[in-house]
């Protein structure tokens, strides 16, 4: 166990041989924990709900899913590794830190996968399944032996369990009963409330016939008990009982709550990975509410629904990732150009192409602000938390709607799938916005009849006496007629544009992590905040002078950022893009490759901010952030 923890010993009379005779009670602020298993065996479901138990006994709590890119990939090898990261704390977590201190795994070879990422502990604490040291086949075991072998290059402390055979005392088929046998094992290291735990585990069934919970409880109590008679830790971590009630869930569902609570009517998404959850909360729920999940047969169609929705009056959204957006560009431009309200999120994933399905990258930024022809102007916004993926979704229909426009909301296959808890949002009935105005529209009214100072205009909703208008997605003048000439293009083009323009007037500038001026100000975007905010408070307890800067709003930015960066000696982005390294022989000033938050900076801003980017298929690590600080601060001053 890492973190130098503080530690009780308690002296237990032993029942029987197996039973050890103390047990040190480790304290820790934090600790990160994982399950690994092979693609179907539920280590998923059992971190979740662990995570989600900790969460609601008053830890802190973040997680991350571990997910191969295929479907069922081959089993025992180390690319088949699946399961969950869970970071959980006395106070409130923002990220999924940097090394394991315990992981639970199914198979030596899932194990060796996170071995070999470094994304374990050099102390950190292993309980393995046994069954594979005396298999049948003797290429397992030889791969057993090899395995450890590999392992014993590190301090770990290895902890074979025999989860097959206990988990056969309960169930014919331990593949599907070993997830919840290991949730009783973290269960009791973790001082968990096995009510709580019982209470998760039958939620979680409750689709299932009551003898599915039932069994799967048993089989958590099996755990609980076989780690009581036979691990010698338990590790404590205290936690503080929230000042007000709390949600617990992952990024997609507070997307879909969100959408509830802004008082939309449809969502229309073709499914893709990882955005397809959003559909799935929403299938369950929103119905109550009066509204209608439409599964498209493609992501045009999708996307297609959608603004036509909008068109008639609904408040519509589409949901999906990056191929869906390359798919989408051409109606996103015809929503711009016929000024109709819609909101689109964007769950990013690894690519280019099919890419990396399952795992988290920002690289649809710029495609987002510039991927479509001609001039687009939107409202570009990415989230930075759980809780945000929520606010965001209000916040964004209510922007649609006042600008008549295109808002994108940036989330990121991190956020998608991490829960984390955030105090229950006190809803609030101006969320909902107003229905469309459908009085008769004013004598001489025309449905482009732009404000000059504002960019903005009616909004003719069918139906609405008067409003007999053409929407196209040709140039048009102010009546709607298709009109070609230059003054006219060159009119919309400006009132499309100015709207934004007026609309980033109303911004507040953002706020600054840490001190108002310094050696080193680190700008990010989206899900990378916690990790960037935890790297510059280590580096500010080293003595080093150095703040953070998050950006919500992408496209228009917030104002004041080139008065903020003048005051720090450096200016560098952290992102999950790719950025050439400037120690390559091949790249120079000239061609080098910027990460994408950084090219936009220098263009709005004109200062010379460099980045520190990667792509490792995972969240960004603060440890990792952190050096990169202390390598920037090496540099010097540039500005």
């Amino acid at each position: 166990m890492s973190n130098t923890p503080s530690s009780t010993t308690t002296s237990v009379e032993a029942s029987s041989d197996s039973l050890p005779e103390s047990i040190q009670h480790l304290k820790f602020s934090e600790h990160i924990v994982e399950v690994v298993s092979d693609s179907g065996e539920g280590a998923q479901k059992c971190g979740q709900i662990f995570g989600t138990v900790s969460a609601k006994m008053g830890n802190g709590a973040w997680t991350v899913e571990i997910i191969p890119a295929e479907i069922q990939p081959p089993p025992r090898t180390p690319g088949s590794a699946s399961g969950v990261r869970i970071r959980i704390g006395e106070e409130k977590v923002t990220n999924w830190g940097d090394e394991t201190n315990l992981v639970i795994a199914f198979n030596e070879q899932v194990l060796l996968s996170r071995h070999r990422l470094a994304a374990l502990a050099d102390d950190a604490t292993i309980l393995v399944e046994s069954m594979w040291v005396e298999h049948d086949d003797e290429n397992i075991r030889a791969e057993w032996r090899a395995a450890m072998e590999e392992l014993s290059s590190a301090n770990y402390q290895i902890v074979p369990v025999p989860i097959h055979e206990q988990c056969l005392t309960v169930v014919d088929n331990p593949r599907r009963g070993k997830n919840m046998f290991v949730l009783g094992l973290f269960s009791w290291i973790y001082d968990r409330d096995l009510d709580l735990v019982r209470e998760q585990i039958r939620y979680q069934f409750r689709k299932k016939a009551t003898a599915v919970a039932k069994s799967n409880i048993a089989l958590m109590e099996l755990g609980a008990k076989w780690a009581s008679e036979h691990l010698d830790f338990r590790v404590e971590i205290a936690a503080t009982k929230p000042e007000r009630a709390m949600v617990v869930m992952n990024g997609n569902q507070a997307v879909g709550m969100g959408a509830i609570a802004a008082g939309m009517d449809l969502c229309a998404m073709y499914p893709i990975t990882p955005a397809t959850s959003v559909s799935h909360y929403l299938a369950e729920i929103f119905d109550q509410v009066g509204g209608t999940v439409h599964q498209a047969e493609d992501e045009i169609s999708a996307v297609g629904a959608a603004i036509g929705a909008s068109y008639g009056g609904k408040v519509a959204f589409t949901v999906t990732s990056g191929p869906g957006m390359a798919l989408k560009t051409e109606f996103l431009g015809l929503a711009v150009m016929t000024e109709i309200p819609l909101v689109v999120v964007d769950v990013q994933r690894g690519g280019p192409s099919t890419g990396l399905p399952t795992k988290v990258e920002q690289s649809d930024l710029l495609a987002t602000i510039f991927g479509q022809p001609g001039d687009v102007p939107k409202v570009v916004m990415a989230p930075s938390t759980i809780e945000e993926c929520f606010h965001s979704m209000i916040a964004a229909r209510r922007i649609a709607e006042a600008l008549r426009t295109v808002v994108v909301v940036l989330t990121d296959a991190n956020l998608a799938t991490g829960v984390q808890p955030f105090p229950r949002p006190a809803l609030d009935v101006r969320w909902q916005g107003s229905p469309p105005d459908m009085s008769p529209v004013p004598s001489g009214v025309q449905p482009y009849d732009w404000d000059d100072e504002l960019g903005l205009a009616d909004r003719f909703v069918p139906g609405r006496k008067g409003g007999m208008h053409t929407a196209t997605g040709l140039a048009h003048d102010r009546t709607s007629k298709i009109d070609y000439s230059p003054d006219v293009n060159q009119m919309g083009c400006k009132m499309r544009a100015r709207k934004v323009a007026v609309f980033q007037e109303s911004l507040k500038p953002p706020v600054v992590h840490g001190e108002q001026s310094g050696d080193l100000i680190v700008v990010g975007w989206g899900s990378t905040r916690g990790a960037i905010e935890e790297a510059v408070d280590r580096a500010r307890t080293e003595g080093l002078q150095v703040s953070s800067l998050h950006l919500t709003f992408l496209s228009p930015m917030e104002p004041g950022l080139k008065e903020i960066l003048s005051r720090f000696g450096r200016a560098m982005t952290v992102e999950i893009n790719y950025s050439d390294d400037p120690g390559d022989p091949h790249i120079t000033s000239e061609n080098r490759r910027l990460g994408q938050l950084c090219w936009l900076l220098r263009a709005h801003t004109l200062v010379d901010l460099d980045c520190w980017t990667r792509v490792p298929g995972e969240p960004l690590r603060p440890g990792e952030i952190l050096n990169a600080i202390r390598d920037m601060l090496a540099k010097g001053a540039t500005q």
